[in-house]
């Protein structure tokens, strides 16, 4: 069994989050499941601890405080800007390189406007939060920026369907590699009704829904469905355009090229303009809004330079919208220490009002314990 004690690495990162002008919390150790197999990524999904209240409400272990701050804020309506400490424990099954029950630390940054300002400091601070625990450690950060991401995918005037398929890819190299192949060698939907397939085929979008309604009410079926007609046809026309659409040599060429870029930060925003003039995208707003962080951590005293962009990053965790970092040990095998990203969309999806920006990192302590104990 893991010490439920706090590790000796907590006293300085606290003391660092203090000086952050940051509200410390805590949450329940016992959370609605609901939000968390909605929310995060499979990785994370299948990992969690699950209970059932005696009411039969799915319960779950927290396994990790991003969505527990952002619902206890909407709970107390506080608010905003408001920046959250928390340093509690948190429940995973099948950790590689510890126990199922481990300390986490971290910064929840809510409803501050200054977006590059506010990526820029939950970069800085993680970073400093490492540094009083691992004085001189060389460290390895890691910057991705998903909105980046999303603006090629939308710039090569991909369906829909498949831009949402590819954004919620981003960071699982398998899984995009995968759906290039098929964007190359797009295969044909197979096992379709003949009427179905006849209805598609002519376009007729009236005549699809009456057949598919017909269909239900012969079966018994629209009783219990969960889709009406009009949703299922609407599902099988996406269906048919993802089976058709396949991208060019060129598109299929910039896909790839941007994925592949790997480069220092300081030279990140040259060559991302050098990239989409290259194939004539237009993402010029989103390289502006990357420009302006770097400049924001500039101006924080971060040595940019020392900070690796990689293109294909991500984190596994689907609630992440524009920036995601890491940092590890320095090395080829170095335990990766804290991991943050900006998650926009969130706050909404939990039941906020208005639209509440938000940027967080977490940090690891059993692994900063690791690696304090090498040095």
């Amino acid at each position: 069994m893991p010490s439920t004690s706090l590790p000796d690495c907590a006293a300085a990162i606290l003391s660092v989050f203090a000086a952050r002008e940051t509200v410390l919390t805590d949450t329940p150790l016992i959370q609605p499941a609901a939000p968390f197999l909605d929310m995060t990524g499979e990785a994370l999904r299948r990992r969690i601890f699950m209970t059932e209240s005696e009411t039969g409400e799915s319960l779950c272990l927290r396994p990790e405080f991003t969505i527990p701050v952002c619902r206890r804020h909407i709970a107390e309506n506080a608010g905003t800007p408001m920046r959250y400490a928390y340093c509690g424990m948190v429940f995973r099954q099948a950790r590689e390189d510890g126990a199922d029950e481990f300390f986490q630390a971290g910064i929840e940054d809510l409803g501050t406007a200054d977006v590059a300002a506010a990526d820029a400091r939950a970069i800085a601070d993680a970073w400093e939060a490492l540094g009083a625990c691992l004085p001189g450690e060389p460290l390895a950060v890691t910057l991705g920026d998903q909105a980046i991401f999303e603006a090629v995918v939308r710039a090569l005037g991909l369906p829909g369907g498949w831009q949402k398929r590819l954004i919620q890819a981003f960071g699982n190299h398998a899984r995009l590699e995968a759906l290039l192949e098929t964007l190359a060698r797009p295969q044909p939907v197979s096992g379709l009704d003949r009427r179905v397939a006849a209805f598609l085929a002519d376009g007729d979008e009236t005549g699809l829904v009456a057949h598919i309604d017909e269909t239900m009410q012969a079966t018994g079926y629209s009783t219990n469905a969960s889709r009406s007609p009009e949703e299922i046809a609407r599902r099988l026309k996406e269906k048919l355009a993802l089976s058709v659409t396949s991208l060019d040599a060129d598109a299929l060429e910039a896909l790839t090229s941007f994925l592949s870029l790997e480069i220092g930060l300081d030279a990140a925003s040259s060559e991302l303009a050098a990239f989409s003039a290259k194939f004539d995208l237009d993402i010029g707003a989103a390289i502006g809004a990357f420009e302006a962080r770097i400049a924001a951590l500039a101006a924080a005293g971060v040595d940019v330079a020392a900070i690796t962009y990689r293109a294909a990053f991500g984190r596994p965790l689907d609630y992440y919208t524009g920036l995601v970092f890491e940092i590890a040990e320095a090395g080829e095998r170095g335990a990766l220490l804290a991991g943050g990203g900006r998650y926009d969309r969130l706050l909404t999806l939990l039941g906020a009002s208005d639209h509440i920006p938000a940027v967080g990192f977490s940090l690891w302590l059993d692994r900063i314990e690791r690696a304090g104990g090498k040095t």
